[in-house]
């Protein structure tokens, strides 16, 4: 079933995803209720724009959602810009089909003035995305300070709230009986609504700001509009792009081709439709990921859909979990105590060959495999799971230090990932580590974390089409 917006069901989602991000009460004079559209990039099923609508109606108040990608945004370069302004555009199109006041404004300088600010001193209430990477606690947090109006934050990023689990997770096998028992209750679906009241016009043309009508826009002008930002124009755009429509038809095309047969198929770099290769949607938040596992569980197989739910829901919520949790998360401090004694101990261990972080930018190693995937990662914004596990455990053994390692494994992924910034690629980088995992036999450089060599990848996986591919 699908319950109405105000059902005391969303009311109890609400109650665990909305978290108070200043102390300061709604503005009595304020004009309108404003969305501030930050990492959930879409209009359905989004909890934030929810909360938003429902305290629009029931403090008699308009809606205003603003949406404001800024340069000064970690590792912010054309790649991810043109991919969050080709999803943009098709949020303006759908929501002046259904009668949403939406706004997006692109700030081009470094330090320009946030337009949000000038918008939070006539709200009566902003509500925003609540999401623990990416920058995006710390605009809030920044922006909440010089508000003079009530900021609440509401997670919309996992399927089961973040609430759900008020400490950190141990380890896949510690969250996912916790998930079994919430996530059917968490898949409920929705009825949107629009708010009962429109924007006057008035107020919509004194906001004072420099709209993009990005409704409008091709994506040679929007490339433009990019080329016009100070942003990192030396990671390129890629053919993977943004935007509800490239993802739903991404997981269309998944459902009737990569599900069947998953559990094998995605162990093998060389088959491109054995995953479902939707992560840089749902970091950007531009698809929902209770939308992806409801279709994959009405698709099947039964054993082909839980294995991927496995992938996607535990793992990915793990990530969250971690992310939320651990504000260390991008860090060696994010390690248990058995992965620091063992680095301790191996810490002056030789490490042969060594290589800089320019050498690995480049794919300038002496395996072919590691090439193809920073290659792959370069050209195309993704990297095969498989490979990717390869690529961050074989930067450990030649990094000079452990911290180095983590480093420029962070800076590799976030600079040129479409799903980089994300808690899920945090979770996996620090995994390369041993978080979320025990200890193994002792080896030098390894200590006791997990080895994984790219020799044996050649024997368990078909890696040779996919260095072909990438060399």
């Amino acid at each position: 079933m699908k319950y109405p917006l105000g059902a005391g069901w969303v009311r109890d989602q609400l109650a665990l995803r909305v978290s108070p991000a200043n102390v300061r009460r709604v503005q009595p004079d304020g004009e309108f209720v404003l969305y501030w559209m930050q990492a959930t990039q879409r209009l359905d099923e989004n909890w934030a724009l929810r909360f938003a609508i429902l305290e629009a109606d029931r403090l008699g108040r308009p809606l205003l959602i603003h949406h404001e990608p800024l340069p000064s945004a970690p590792y912010a370069c054309d790649r991810f810009l043109l991919f969050e302004l080709q999803g943009a555009r098709e949020i303006a199109r759908e929501a002046a089909r259904r009668g949403l006041p939406y706004q997006l404004v692109l700030p081009r300088a470094l330090g320009a003035p946030e337009a949000v600010v000038a918008l939070a001193e006539r709200a009566l209430l902003v509500v925003t995305d609540r999401f623990p990477t990416a920058g995006v606690a710390e605009r809030t947090a920044r922006v909440a300070e010089s508000a003079p109006c009530r900021v609440v934050a509401v997670d919309s990023a996992g399927i089961v709230p973040a609430a759900s689990f008020p400490r950190e997770e141990y380890a896949a096998r510690t969250i996912r009986p916790k998930l079994a028992k919430l996530l059917d209750f968490s898949l409920a679906e929705v009825e949107e609504q629009p708010p009962a009241r429109e924007l006057p016009a008035s107020t919509w043309d004194s906001l004072d700001v420099e709209r993009l009508p990005v409704a409008s826009l091709d994506d040679d002008a929007l490339r433009a509009e990019v080329a016009r930002c100070d942003v990192d124009h030396d990671v390129a755009p890629v053919a993977c792009a943004g935007g509800v429509i490239a993802a739903r038809a991404r997981l269309d095309a998944f459902l009737h081709d990569g599900l069947a047969g998953y559990a094998e198929r995605r162990r093998h770099p060389d088959d491109e439709e054995g995953s479902s290769r939707l992560s840089p949607w749902l970091h950007h938040g531009q698809i929902a990921p209770a939308e992806v596992a409801r279709a994959v569980r009405a698709h099947g197989p039964a054993g082909e859909a839980a294995a991927f739910l496995d992938e996607m829901v535990t793992w990915r919520e793990l990530a969250l979990n971690c992310c939320t949790r651990n504000p260390r998360f991008a860090s060696l401090a994010a390690l248990p105590d058995w992965v620091h004694q063992t680095m301790r101990r191996h810490a002056g261990d030789r490490r042969e060959p060594r290589y800089t972080l320019r050498q690995l930018e480049r794919g300038e190693t002496h395996d072919a495999l590691w090439n193809a995937g920073q290659r792959e990662l370069r050209a195309t914004g993704r990297m095969h799971n498989v490979v990717r596990m390869l690529w961050g455990k074989s930067v450990l053994t030649w990094a000079p230090t452990y911290g180095d390692a983590l480093r420029w494994l962070v800076h590799l992924n976030d600079r040129w990932a479409l799903d980089g910034r994300d808690p899920s690629s945090y979770a996996g980088i620090l995994w390369c580590f041993g978080k979320f995992d025990r200890p193994f036999a002792e080896r030098p450089v390894w200590g006791t974390i997990r080895p994984m060599s790219l020799e044996r990848a050649r024997v368990k996986y078909d890696v040779k089409g996919y260095i072909a591919r990438w060399s």
